[in-house]
């Protein structure tokens, strides 16, 4: 037993016996007021007379229990109801802006943190098997750790081998079918003239020069924040490790940091909150494997170029809820279409489609539960305020964070935990 727990089962014998106390003293005192004939509390006293009126004199108007001064009485109950909700919500909103300007500030620091704490739960049901197996925690932590990032090389080694192979065929195939809408735009329903067509093949390459510039500074700002990216990258190796290896130990310390009334609700709210981050990132990465797999089967047969990266987008894709899949499934039909023609797209697309109303009516609710079950509507204005505020990455990061901030809420306000009495409060201060 751990020393939390030790002090946890402490407090709760301490509560108890305090209520035992309380009670005993409470049946007392109850029997020295019947022996003595005191009247009890609740019994009921003399009526009080009823007080003379003053024939003629004006009575003054009943003032409101919830205002403080005649003024106040004055305003009318649903404005002031009103105004009441206007204040607290404007104090609300400040605090919210200066929690996302802060965010926003330390974005590099919040950002590997909260990807760390994806892969920790991801990683963590490894971690503890191999401890069952008496492998020593930092080894495990380690092995774990070097394995993940091991298949994670490989793979995208691959995946770049093969796009690398594959471009020159695709451009080529892409000039064919490039040709074939000119031919198609002059001799279909529209009679495009070839005058209109370069016309038009005049004003994009215009476009693209006039915006030269703009391309050329996006890139040189890619390139300045290499650095950035090579930090964050570091923080959320060190990070993952140390949450895998001491993860336990840091949220002990985080709970003791709070009042001690507090803590039971707090640690309860915590663990199930973890327990539903593990579920969501495992059920994840199954539901995206099973999405890869099936639509990479329908690209190797009927032999669409780039199936290993399509497929390994689609699994990428698919941690974005709703909006990731249809987008990677969009790049894996256009591919089609360029290479294959029209009829191989549709089919392809039926297979996404296919795929994604499979994960969406059976794979989720059947692998995530209803543990971590979140609306749509919830899904959707998430992703667009991560996506707003931190880019693809906060789209990443947003639905497992509405899922955790989901379990915690609900556990803080279903499990009502008592107050710690003043001798539990002595225990633990004495506790080792």
């Amino acid at each position: 037993m751990s020393r939390f727990e030790r002090i946890r089962d402490r407090l709760r014998r301490a509560y108890e016996s305090g209520r035992a106390s309380v009670r005993s003293r409470r049946v007392a005192s109850e029997g020295e007021h019947e022996e003595g004939g005191v009247a009890s509390p609740t019994s009921p006293g003399p009526v009080a007379p009823p007080t003379a009126t003053v024939v003629g004199a004006e009575a003054p108007a009943p003032s409101p229990g919830s205002t403080t001064s005649r003024d106040d009485a004055e305003v009318p109950h649903g404005l002031r109801i009103a105004a009441a909700w206007s204040w607290r919500l404007i104090v609300i909103g400040l605090v919210a802006w200066a929690l996302l300007r802060i965010v926003s500030t330390v974005r590099i620091v919040i950002i590997p943190l909260a990807i760390a704490l994806l892969l920790s739960a991801l990683l963590a049901p490894s971690v503890g098997w191999l401890l069952r197996a008496r492998f020593p925690r930092s080894l495990a932590t380690a092995v774990v750790l070097v394995g993940g990032l091991a298949a994670v090389v490989g793979t995208l080694t691959l995946v770049v081998n093969e796009f690398i192979k594959g471009v020159p065929e695709l451009s080529e195939k892409s000039s064919q079918g490039v040709r074939q809408i000119q031919n198609w735009l002059k001799t279909g329903p529209l009679h495009v003239s070839d005058s209109q067509l370069d016309r038009y093949i005049d004003e994009g390459q215009k476009w693209v020069n006039d915006n030269t510039d703009r391309f050329t500074s996006a890139a040189t700002t890619t390139a300045a924040t290499l650095a950035e990216v090579l930090t964050g990258t570091l923080l959320v190796l060190f990070a993952t490790f140390f949450f895998l290896r001491d993860g336990n130990r840091i949220w002990r310390f985080l709970v003791r940091l709070l009042p001690v009334a507090a803590r039971w609700r707090v640690d309860d709210a915590g663990r199930a909150a973890w327990a539903t981050l593990v579920a969501y990132v495992r059920a994840t990465v199954l539901v995206a494997f099973i999405d890869a797999v099936g639509i990479g089967i329908f690209l190797v047969i009927f032999d669409i170029p780039f199936a290993l990266p399509l497929s390994a987008l689609v699994f990428l894709g698919a941690f974005i809820p709703i909006v990731g899949a249809a987008l990677s499934g969009g790049v894996a039909v256009l591919i089609a279409l360029v290479d294959s023609g029209p009829v191989t797209a549709l089919i392809i697309l039926g297979a996404v489609i296919g795929v994604q109303q499979l994960e969406g009516h059976v794979l989720q609710p059947l692998i995530m539960g209803r543990a971590v079950a979140i609306h749509p509507l919830a899904v959707i204005i998430g992703i667009a305020a991560g996506v707003v505020l931190a880019g693809i990455t906060g789209a990443l990061v947003a639905v497992p964070l509405i899922a955790v901030l989901n379990t915690a809420v609900r556990r803080l306000a279903a499990r009502t935990v008592p107050e710690t009495p003043p001798d539990a409060v002595v225990v633990a201060s004495q506790a080792p």
